[in-house]
């Protein structure tokens, strides 16, 4: 089979010579173009963005409460940190200002995110273990089969109930 980088066309193997120097980052780009279609504007984007040494890093308890293989892929799902440059909010925003620009750009938001999730919604509510909560944003990860619970915070986040109970399945 041919490597990736020759199922590439011309000019994503040129920004991926310009705009890179080691070949194990140039590789994964290719491969990751090839997987999900990356126009020549979308590959430089995330060169751009650094989504090679972002992916994966993600503080989760994913380890701690998944079985191997699938603590493993949700693992390298996630980024850290997550890049919202293309969202313009004021010093002073608050919570809700981020979540009404994220669903104003909810097209960009799912290429950072990545590939997989699904949409399902705002405010949407849920209820465990008899009580009601109401997430900021609700997805749905399409290769892991199971929701992502997206609770916006503006500063330092603290550990919270959708971490540790909602999102691996500790409260059901």
């Amino acid at each position: 089979m041919q490597r990736c980088v020759a199922q590439l066309p011309w000019q994503h193997n040129i920004a991926l010579l310009e705009k890179l120097k080691a070949n194990e980052e140039r590789l994964w780009y290719a491969e990751k173009a090839l997987a999900y279609g990356w126009s020549r504007d979308i590959l430089v984007m995330q060169i751009g963005s650094q989504l090679y040494q972002r992916q994966g890093q993600a503080l989760t308890n994913f380890e701690r409460v998944l079985p191997a293989p699938q603590s493993d892929l949700a693992q390298q799902l996630l980024k850290d940190p997550y890049n919202f440059d293309f969202l313009t909010l004021a010093q002073d925003a608050q919570e809700r200002d981020l979540e009404r620009d994220l669903i104003d750009h909810i097209r960009n938001f799912l290429l950072e995110l990545g590939l997989g999730f699904a949409f399902l919604g705002s405010q949407y509510p849920l209820v465990v273990s008899g009580k009601e909560y109401r997430p900021d944003l609700l997805f749905y990860h399409v290769n892991l089969h199971c929701y992502v619970v997206i609770d916006l915070k503006m500063g330092i986040s603290t550990p919270t109930f959708w971490a540790d109970e909602f999102l691996c399945g500790g409260g059901g």
